[in-house]
């Protein structure tokens, strides 16, 4: 019988390429699979909105403050100076000669309260300006009074001139802001009521700064309810802080003398004594 002298070789080559077959099937083995990036795009839109719908409202606001700080003034500066042209009373005058200025402290005229809303005098204090003239009118509503024209007279106190406490309110701030200096004022500064028929020259006695709620301020003899005046006086309000409607800012004062309309002006007016 022949041997097959091949065996043994063959049988080598075999396990070689069983060897080579399985390191080939450890080095082929599959990559991992490497999980998808997940994406929230409906919260990213989201954001997206939120963000714009702030920066909106920030700019409206800005706005609004504009308006409500600025603008507001504009329109209040010049409506108040239309209304003191309309009275027909003309430009203030030079002060005259102050030998021929009648310094009346007799009764002075006192005229009946007028209706609502109806400009009847106007404010003139030196120590914010020498041409700071304000119209006074009937009422003390922001709506119809105190946006619109100014100074607000305080209904049931008395008008300029009489016996009891003649009672205005202003904006400090906006509108015009007609009693925006009114901490500068101290005692002794003067307060100039013009009407048609008079000067009412006060001065002002004290200042101090109360609660909103505290309405005695404006009583006939300021926090004295039931006591009967006896002197002519005038009373300012306004709020207290800037800004901020928690308390009211008070300037008290008292008539110092009275002049007719027709003659020559109060010196104070231009800053005299």
């Amino acid at each position: 019988m022949t041997q097959d002298s091949g065996g043994p070789q063959q049988s080598t080559e075999r396990s070689r390429a069983s060897a080579s077959t399985a390191k080939t099937t450890r080095t082929r083995s599959p990559a991992p699979v490497r999980p998808e990036r997940v994406t929230n795009r409906g919260h990213v839109a989201w954001q997206g909105v939120i963000g714009e719908l702030l920066i909106t409202a920030g700019v409206l606001l800005f706005a609004f403050l504009a308006w409500q700080l600025w603008w507001t003034d504009v329109q209040g500066n010049h409506a108040q100076a239309a209304i003191v042209k309309d009275l027909g009373w003309g430009t203030v005058p030079l002060p005259g000669d102050a030998t021929t200025l009648q310094r009346r402290h007799d009764d002075p005229p006192v005229a009946d309260p007028p209706a609502h809303a109806t400009t009847f005098a106007t404010l003139l204090v030196p120590r914010w300006s020498s041409d700071y003239q304000r119209p006074i009118s009937e009422g003390v509503d922001r709506a119809t009074v105190l946006n619109p024209r100014g100074i607000g007279h305080y209904p049931g106190t008395v008008m300029p001139g009489g016996v009891g406490n003649f009672s205005v309110a202003g904006h400090r701030t906006t509108y015009g802001e007609p009693f925006n200096l009114i901490a500068d004022l101290v005692v002794g500064d003067p307060l100039v009521v013009r009407t048609q028929k008079a000067w009412y020259v006060y001065r002002v006695t004290s200042t101090e700064i109360v609660p909103s709620s505290d309405i005695g301020v404006v009583a006939a003899v300021p926090g004295q309810a039931d006591a009967a005046p006896t002197e002519r006086m005038i009373t300012l309000t306004t709020c207290h802080p800037m800004y901020s409607a928690k308390e009211r800012y008070i300037v008290h004062g008292v008539l110092d003398y009275w002049t007719p309309a027709g003659g020559p002006i109060p010196t104070e007016v231009l800053g005299g004594a």
